[in-house]
């Protein structure tokens, strides 16, 4: 499970907006901003939270560490 502070982390290492994030992801603006806003394991329908990790990690993330250890993210591509 990733974490609102891992997504934020990974666009941020990816150079995305929310609204790339939204695009390329199928998931709407207002929940990544929902989700974002949150701490720790966000509130959001799981399928939601797979389509963001499955792109992310698509573009060249890796989401490292637990929830309760230490979460973060490597960029193994180049955006």
């Amino acid at each position: 499970m990733v974490t609102s502070e891992q997504i934020k982390m990974a666009r941020a290492a990816l150079e995305w907006s929310i609204d790339t994030l939204a695009k390329r992801s199928e998931v709407g603006v207002r929940t990544i901003n929902r989700i974002e806003a949150q701490n720790g394991l966000p509130n959001a329908t799981t399928a939601n939270l797979k389509l963001i990790r499955l792109t992310l990690e698509a573009a060249g993330i890796e989401f490292i560490g637990s929830a309760k250890e230490g979460p973060g993210v490597r960029l193994w591509k180049q955006p």
